[in-house]
């Protein structure tokens, strides 16, 4: 008999059977679920939009502070090495405290941050900055994705997933449209990319605030109220049920911090240079690179919202492993022409197969998480694997200083980094390990954790505790009903 990984690979009928289709569903959602989505998604879109600020200014950057590319990209390492800690703390509050809350003060945070990188004066300032700003932003994926996708209905998430995860493509976008259009206009340069990136972090706390709390913990709060637990009995009982899900999922943990670290590097390795790649390696000028990356995003766009859908009826895993096959297709259109025309072509398809990938990462991490920590788990993950990443940047602009190519410019042959083929190394290698990480592991299509109990309830850090509204006949002997259940009871056995 086959692997339990190969058998589970292919999505399974029965898992499908009562799910309704995908257009009746979204027209039955309310106003509020729209909404919350809607806030999940502004959220990772404005982190988007901030961090990229950095990539898309390194020539400005390296004017104002006189350092080389590799100076400047210590600013993007320092920033990925913070945000672990950002996914500890304020994961821990949201999946302690609630959704709300803990995400408004974690948009504000980002946005007092990134309005004081446009007024530093120094490089040690820039970099003191972003470093805090890493932490600010390490925060915001994990309690994003729970906000958007645990109101929404099962049949939903798939497609939700992938329009969540490419608010950061759109992020990126944004910032590619501002510094295209408002920074050559203005006397301030590219301090107005960061202070325009505060302002809509500023107001997608704003949406946050106009908002309820995610109905998941309302409900648990009325449970826990009519019971009379106060709060320190309820922090006792958090930090008792953290540690019970530790013991039980350290491998998880483990194997989740392997696979972020690899899309990680993907998306980092793909897109944190892609500007200097462009502009030094094949002669494009600053302007049609800025183009370049806004037609590689969209391709990210298309890529994402498409995976997100597609992984509903084949399963999380295979849809990944196809965009993952797709990456390795595109990279010799994404690294070998000169012309701008098929060097853009090249970024959409890239792009189109990185962020594909990465469409389903939302979901499949929340599916994937010990229930009650659907907020820390995945964003804890998600930002330890940006911390083992974190140096992509600078080990492509290092590779590039060793190896060099020569390109004509105004009739002269120069000699440039080749950064075309340091990227292409690199993500070739990425892409494989990517493949073979996703291949061998777990997959839980389909989770009902919006029925799971909280953290911060009693053998809240059980997979089988399930809200007792949401609790059956068939399920009072403590059997979670569905294909679910069934799941990881095989996974058991194996």
């Amino acid at each position: 008999m086959a692997p339990y990984f190969l058998r589970n690979l292919v999505h399974k009928r029965e898992r499908s059977a009562d799910a309704r289709p995908l257009l009746k569903v979204l027209g039955e959602l309310t106003w509020i679920q729209w909404a919350l989505f809607f806030s999940g998604w502004l959220a990772w879109t404005c982190d988007s939009l901030d961090f990229f600020s950095v990539s898309l200014s390194v020539t400005h950057l390296q004017t104002q502070f006189g350092k080389s590319t590799t100076d400047i990209t210590t600013a993007i390492t320092l920033t990925l090495l913070f945000r672990s800690v950002g996914a500890v703390i304020f994961g821990i509050l949201s999946d302690r405290f609630g959704r709300k809350w803990p995400l408004i003060w974690n948009l504000i945070l980002v946005a007092i941050l990134e309005l004081g990188a446009g007024f530093v004066q120094t490089f040690k300032q820039f970099l003191a900055l972003r470093s805090l700003f890493g932490i600010g932003m390490g925060g915001i994926w994990g309690l994003a994705a729970a906000t958007a996708l645990e109101n929404l209905p099962v049949e939903a998430r798939g497609v939700a997933s992938g329009f969540l995860q490419e608010g950061y493509a759109v992020g990126y976008l944004l910032a590619a449209v501002i510094n295209l259009f408002l920074v050559p206009e203005v006397s301030v340069s590219w301090r107005a990319l960061f202070w325009t990136a505060s302002g809509v972090s500023v107001f997608a706390a704003f949406i946050r605030l106009l908002l309820p709390e995610s109905e998941v913990f309302l409900k648990a709060k009325a449970l826990e109220k009519a019971r009379g637990t106060t709060t320190s009995k309820k922090t006792k009982i958090f930090l008792h049920e953290t540690k019970e899900m530790l013991k039980k999922h350290w491998l998880l943990c483990i194997y989740a911090v392997l696979l972020m670290t690899g899309f990680n590097f993907l998306s980092h390795g793909s897109q944190d240079l892609y500007p200097t790649y462009l502009t030094q390696s094949k002669g494009i000028s600053s302007h049609d690179a800025t183009v370049a990356t806004i037609i590689g995003n969209c391709g990210a766009i298309a890529g994402g919202v498409f995976a997100g859908w597609l992984s509903q009826y084949i399963g999380r895993r295979l849809t990944i492993l196809i965009h993952v096959l797709l990456i390795g297709a595109f990279i010799p259109l994404w690294i070998l022409p000169s012309t701008f025309s098929a060097l853009a072509a090249g970024a959409f398809c890239i792009q189109f197969g990185v962020q594909g990938a990465w469409g389903v990462i939302p979901i499949q991490l929340s599916e994937m998480s010990p229930p009650a920590f659907r907020a820390t788990f995945p964003g804890v993950a998600y930002q330890v694997g940006n911390m083992v990443s974190s140096a992509s940047a600078q080990i492509e602009s290092t590779g590039g200083d060793h190896l060099r190519t020569t390109i004509i410019e105004n009739g002269k042959i120069v000699n440039v980094p080749d950064y075309a083929k340091v990227q292409g190394i690199l993500i070739g290698v990425v892409a494989a390990f990517v493949f073979i990480v996703t291949l061998i592991g777990p997959e839980n299509h389909g989770s009902h954790f919006e029925k799971h109990k909280t953290a911060f309830e009693e053998g809240g850090g059980q997979d089988d505790a399930v809200m007792e509204d949401e609790i059956t006949p068939e399920e009072g002997s403590g059997r979670e009903s569905g294909s679910v259940l069934d799941e990881k009871q095989e996974n058991e056995k194996v």
